[in-house]
């Protein structure tokens, strides 16, 4: 048996942090086993219901976009009549849970902080589809909506993506494939990144950070990833390792944001110092005393509001 040698963050975490945490334990059944996806995805859906209440009133609007992989419902926040950007919001949940209901608090915040319409993405989840079916589904969403703008009464001459955790990195990796692949739906002018995984497979976050209290252990962090890959092989994707990618030129404006007791917040830090070095626009902020996924928790925590607020301020001055 490997010996414990992570550091103990739960005592180290804010007040704020920890009120969130007990809340959890307190009043939340055990989370499924590790092979029940359906089990895990009732859970996760339970477990948000909470933290999505309240959020601001705007319209909103549901349809579904025919792709070549299959079927994916998005939703719509309009926050006001005429908007000068269109954002395309990407869940987290390592790829394997989540829907548009999972994170409508952050996508109604996110719209009426950027005065911006907000169009979240409900990809397919893994491990029914593997990748790269999410990325091909995301992109084929932006091209429909790039051609039925003036139908959905949509400004898509500027565009930009934004995601949380796993939805992060399919924001980033979006992005580049739309870079990569010359696709036109409109000018990316920023892409906004709160806590993502970008390629790194063992950091010193990852050895020092991550347990129970956020599912985001060693085994966590592998399952994920098995699940939605095809094979080993796509590890070295330069839409999976994101810094397998170019990233010395043309990348997108990106606010990269970090908890600092987060495993995955080295990919976070290598990602800011790789565009940071070669002129990339880019802004990186950390927020003390935070775990993976707090970003949900503005109900209760001023810093995921203040988080919120950072990016979407970010992303307006791109416009």
């Amino acid at each position: 048996m490997k010996p414990d040698n992570k550091i103990p963050v739960l005592d180290r975490i804010s007040d704020e942090m920890k009120a969130v945490v007990n809340f959890h334990r307190d009043d939340l059944p055990p989370w499924p086993a590790a092979d029940d996806f359906v089990a895990q995805r009732q859970h996760y859906i339970h477990e948000r219901q909470f933290w999505n209440a309240d959020g601001p009133q705007m319209s909103t609007r549901e349809c579904v976009i025919s792709t070549a992989q299959s079927p994916v419902t998005t939703r719509i926040y309009s926050p006001q009549s005429y908007s000068k950007a269109t954002l395309y919001y990407l869940h987290g949940g390592g790829f394997i849970l989540g829907n548009l209901d999972t994170h409508d608090r952050i996508m109604r915040l996110l719209a009426h902080y950027t005065q911006c319409t907000v169009i979240g993405i409900d990809y397919s989840l893994s491990p029914e589809a593997r990748f790269p079916q999410a990325i091909e589904e995301i992109v084929a969403v932006c091209q429909y909506f790039h051609l039925h703008a003036r139908e959905y009464s949509l400004n898509v001459s500027n565009i930009g993506f934004a995601g949380d955790s796993a939805g992060a990195m399919l924001a980033l990796a979006s992005a580049l494939w739309l870079r990569d692949k010359q696709i036109e739906c409109g000018k990316v002018t920023g892409v906004l990144l709160w806590y993502g995984l970008y390629g790194l497979r063992d950091s010193l976050s990852r050895r020092l950070m991550g347990g129970e209290w956020d599912g985001l252990t060693h085994q966590d962090l592998e399952m994920y990833e098995n699940a939605y890959l095809r094979s080993t092989e796509d590890r070295e994707s330069p839409y999976y390792c994101l810094f397998n990618n170019e990233l010395t030129r043309d990348v997108p404006p990106c606010f990269i944001a970090g908890a600092e007791f987060d495993p995955l917040i080295d990919d976070s830090r290598l990602l800011y110092q790789t565009l940071q070095a070669h002129q990339q626009p880019c802004q990186y902020k950390m927020y003390p005393g935070m775990l993976h996924a707090f970003l949900h928790y503005s109900r209760m925590m001023k810093t995921a509001d203040d988080a919120l607020q950072d990016g979407a301020h970010f992303y307006r001055a791109q416009l």
